[in-house]
This record gives C-alpha cells, structure tokens and sequence, in this order.
C-alpha cells in the first residue's frame, strides 16, 4: 500500500502547500460534543440525509424548516405516537416532499432512535462510546436497526452528526484503490467495506490522525481538483 505520507503530499501540492490543506480540514471530531446532541437532533439529521438520497440536497435543505413544522421538530417520543392519520395527512402536506416511503421511515426511525436512547441513555451518547475503528460495525446496525440508513445514507449522517469517520465517496473509493487497496469502484459489498475500515485502521494508527481528516485528505489527493469554495459549498461529502 501507498504511505499516506505520500497521499497527503499529493493533496498538499494539489492545494497550494500543507498549511492550505490544513485549513481545508474540518474542526477535530468531538466525542463530548456528539454524547451532548440531543435524540430530536439526531432524528432531525437522520431524516434529511434520508430524504436527500437520491433528491437534489439543495431543495431537501431549502424545504427544511417545513419538514421540522410539519414533523413536530423530529421528538422521537411525540412522533412515535401520533396515530395513522398524522402520518397520512403528511402525504398531502406541501412543506415537505411528499414522498410516502421517506415520510414512513421518519416513524420507523423514531422508534429505532427511542430503542437507542433507552439502551444507552440517549443516541448521542451511543455514537460517542461507538469506535471509529469499527465504523462499518455502526453502520451495519444502523441498516438492519433503522429504516433506509444503509449505505452512503447511514455513512453521511454519522458525517454531518459529528461522528469520526470515513466516507466511502468516489474520490476516496479511488484514493483507496490508486493506493493498492482491491476493492471495487463502487464500495457496497461486506468484503470491501472491511478492507477499506482496516486500511483506515492502519493509517489512523500510523499518522495519528482522525478518519475523518484521512478521508478528506484522500478526497483532496485525487480526482478533480475542486476550488476552496466549492468544497465549502459541498459540505461533508468527501467528492
């Protein structure tokens, strides 16, 4: 395998020096910070990531404050009892987007965060004792616990909850394999998923870095070479 000492070079040249990478990086994740997100939050991030799969983000995130209206500001305990009709009426509710599958899975997952937070004292404070070491056991869980959270899915909340670790975008899929790692070009399958958490095992133990700074710089060393701007604007998504 490529060093990453090698990798992150590419990404510094690529972006003007190390200190212009580094200002590109993310805040350090904050294990504190994400034990303190209160069970709504985590609802609330759960359902936008699952309404912004396969839908443009900018209409999801434009169309927000509605789905929080229309969707009791996502309190797992409110929304797991409301009756049928509730949730029928939300199919004709135009503040959303009246997908009737997504808008199930918002009652599907209060449920699946209420189980959680009663296990560990709140979802927050499960993703907090969660190893980043064994990220793909995490997401696992959240695929048969939850509803529509496999894949990209699951990964990006735990991205935009503040929980360290990778993406398996197509940048760092193709970091990954220019490095020597025999995954596919599109990662799904469980074989390639572990290969890719025990590479990023690796390097975190070698560099001492946090994934979520490995994976990013492995987005950054490879593949377009995107302006500072635009990857502000495209948030945790590791292009």
């Amino acid at each position: 395998m490529t060093p990453f000492k090698t990798i992150r070079a590419r990404a510094e040249k690529r972006k003007g020096g190390a200190k212009a990478l580094q200002r590109l990086l993310p805040p350090k994740p904050d294990p504190k910070a994400l034990s303190r997100i209160s069970d709504d939050r985590v609802l609330s991030e759960m359902s936008r990531r699952v309404f912004c799969a396969g839908f443009a983000w900018n209409v999801i995130e434009s169309k927000w404050p509605g789905f929080e209206a229309a969707l009791v500001g996502f309190e797992p305990g409110r929304l797991s009892l409301q009756p049928d009709e509730f949730w029928d009426t939300l199919l004709k509710d135009t503040r959303i987007v009246r997908n009737g599958a997504k808008i199930m899975s918002v009652r599907a997952n209060a449920g699946f965060v209420r189980d959680i937070a009663r296990e560990h004292g709140s979802f927050g404070k499960f993703l907090a004792k969660s190893p980043s070491s064994d990220q793909i056991g995490l997401l696992e869980l959240l695929a048969k616990r939850g509803n529509r959270l496999g894949g990209n899915t699951g990964q990006m909340m735990l991205r935009f909850l503040g929980f360290d670790g990778f993406v398996t975008s197509r940048d760092v899929t193709a970091c990954l394999r220019d490095a020597g790692l025999d995954i596919a070009e599109t990662v799904t399958s469980k074989r390639d998923l572990a290969k890719v958490q025990a590479q990023f095992n690796a390097w975190a133990d070698d560099t001492g870095l946090p994934y979520l700074h490995l994976s990013r710089i492995c987005a950054m060393s490879i593949g377009e070479n995107y302006a500072a701007e635009k990857l502000a604007n495209m948030g945790g998504t590791d292009a």
